[in-house]
């Protein structure tokens, strides 16, 4: 299975964060988001990933360096997902292409959602949940997509999770070099009668590290449950010295080799590996960098 992992968005939601790391570095449990897709898709039997970069793309291209079986294709003008997709066309064979967003954490069977797609002859796979916040996909009786985003034919009940399998022929036609938004590309082919469908995926966790708000929550649900959902919560990475005067509340993910000020309280807050907290500091629901 070969596997192409979209990691050069710029994160505008997340700032001033993302102007620090980009989004899929950003630490879970002190592990970075971008690892652990990858880590998910070889578990899931990918022997092939790219992945690419644009924002603060130096970065990732240090986080990957030296796993097997990874590359790079970094991206000095940003893309977009059709373009970014077109550009790849080289690197990859004509088996069908699973293509996953670096910055969502979830637990959907990647090795089903792609036999799935083999199974069916679609064009294109692409994997929807119910979700109201973001329903943006309205589906015909036989699981085809009959609208997506901007041209529904209906009030949306399923929302796109970003995870989707492509037939490289289908790739072939967007544009080469310059940016292009691959769900534009979708609502072009539904009028021209291009198979696409709908593969709804249930019973699963999901979430989309958008915004300040959902990354904490998401560091909060994990630690909830790695922690047996006690009332109190911390998670620890290597290299840390606690003062004895440190108070920590509600829920705490402490980054390896942070450095933690005495007389600090910290509740509902991630703190980022080598990241400092000066002494007495008071933070509440807050990333620190």
């Amino acid at each position: 299975m070969q596997v192409m992992i979209l990691a050069a968005g710029l994160g505008m939601r997340l700032r001033p964060y993302s102007l620090i790391r980009p989004k899929p570095l950003f630490p879970v449990l002190d592990q970075a988001l971008l690892v652990r897709v990858i880590n998910q898709v070889k578990y899931y039997g990918a022997d092939s990933i790219l992945v690419n970069c644009h924002h603060l793309g130096k970065q990732i291209v240090t986080a990957i360096a030296g796993l097997d079986n990874v590359h790079i294709q970094e991206e000095p003008e940003i893309l977009g997902t059709g373009g970014a997709l077109n550009k790849a066309l080289s690197f990859f064979d004509n088996r069908p292409l699973l293509i996953v967003n670096g910055d969502i954490y979830h637990t959907i069977d990647l090795a089903w959602v792609y036999e799935e797609h083999l199974a069916s002859g679609a064009d294109a796979t692409l994997v929807l949940q119910y979700y109201p916040r973001f329903n943006n996909v309205t589906l015909y009786p036989d699981g085809k997509i009959s609208g997506i985003r901007d041209n529904l034919q209906a009030k949306p009940e399923t929302a796109f999770t970003g995870i989707q399998v492509i037939n490289p022929d289908l790739l072939r036609s967007l544009p080469e070099g310059i940016y292009a938004d691959i769900i534009d590309y979708y609502q072009h082919w539904l009028k021209k009668e291009v198979n696409l469908r709908g593969l709804l995926s249930q019973g699963h966790f999901w979430s989309d590290l958008g915004t300040a708000d959902d990354y904490l929550a998401l560091n909060k649900r994990l630690l909830k449950l790695v922690s047996l959902n006690r009332k109190f919560s911390v998670f620890q990475g290597k290299d840390i010295a606690l003062p004895s005067d440190v108070i920590l509340r509600d829920w705490v993910v402490i980054g390896s080799g942070a450095q933690i000020g005495g007389g600090s309280h910290l509740e509902r807050v991630v703190v980022w590996d080598g990241a400092v907290v000066d002494e007495k500091s008071v933070l509440k629901d807050e990333i620190v960098t």
